[in-house]
């Protein structure tokens, strides 16, 4: 037993039998791969990440609302999807209702766990902003929904994070041996995005890439860590740009 399930295992004894941690519980699921099934990802995995961080540097570097930029991010969002298709199958995972007997897709919670980023984050932003030290990485990266055409960025952000979390939280995430799953994807997700040089996105990649890989852990799939990167992505687009400019 590792010590995530430890821990788990001790929690659900703190609160009794008849009641289930169905936010860290994982849903029980046969996803079993055979050791050849298992290789061919690791190995599609690799080679994906090696081409898709250079990919990401390049999108980030391009001057914001550029046609390159753009161009950069469909490239960078490509590569994540259809490594994470080749490396093998994929998992929409589920969630548990208040009837033992039945699953559901997850879109409840996770939608839930993105809105509280969104807040973590807008809060931590209001302060961020009054640092000059700190604000300039943080416009580094708005300044694409600044600059940019937003009806074209959203879209696109959304895109690149349905891609992300195809092959982190789902091929990446079923290459990695158990129970070390979250903590190698949130640490590659966090190194990845390190290789920009921007320290408050690195900062945001490992705490949404903990907040992810722990509901792939719980639904089983990736269709939970899709709906919360999508509503954090969002709120984030939509939200920090007009909070950092009207908290300088």
């Amino acid at each position: 037993m590792s010590a995530w399930d430890a821990v788990v295992a001790r929690a659900r004894d703190m609160v009794g039998r008849g009641s289930q941690l169905s936010w860290v519980v994982p849903i029980e699921r046969d996803h079993w791969q055979t050791q050849r099934e298992f290789q061919h990802r690791r190995v599609v995995t690799a080679v994906t990440l090696a081409v898709g961080t250079p990919v990401l540097r390049h999108a980030l570097s391009r001057k914001p609302g550029s046609r390159q930029f753009y161009a950069s991010t469909v490239l960078l969002a490509g590569v994540w999807a259809g490594g994470a298709f080749a490396s093998g199958p994929l998992h929409a995972g589920w969630s548990g209702t208040r009837d033992p007997e039945k699953n559901a897709r997850p879109l409840v919670r996770p939608f839930a766990i993105g809105a509280g980023a969104v807040v973590f984050f807008a809060a931590g932003a209001a302060v961020i902003a009054r640092i000059p030290a700190l604000r300039r990485p943080v416009l580094a990266v708005l300044n694409h929904a600044r600059f940019g055409s937003l009806p074209v960025v959203v879209p696109l952000t959304l895109i690149t994070g349905v891609g992300e979390e195809l092959f982190f939280r789902g091929a990446l995430y079923a290459a990695t041996k158990q129970p070390h799953q979250i903590a190698v994807t949130t640490a590659i997700y966090t190194v990845a995005t390190g290789i920009t040089g921007n320290p408050m996105l690195v900062f945001a990649a490992g705490v949404l890439g903990l907040l992810v890989a722990i509901e792939r852990r719980t639904t089983g799939g990736v269709q939970g860590p899709i709906i919360i990167h999508l509503t954090w992505s969002t709120g984030m687009l939509l939200v920090l740009p007009p909070l950092i400019e009207y908290r300088r």
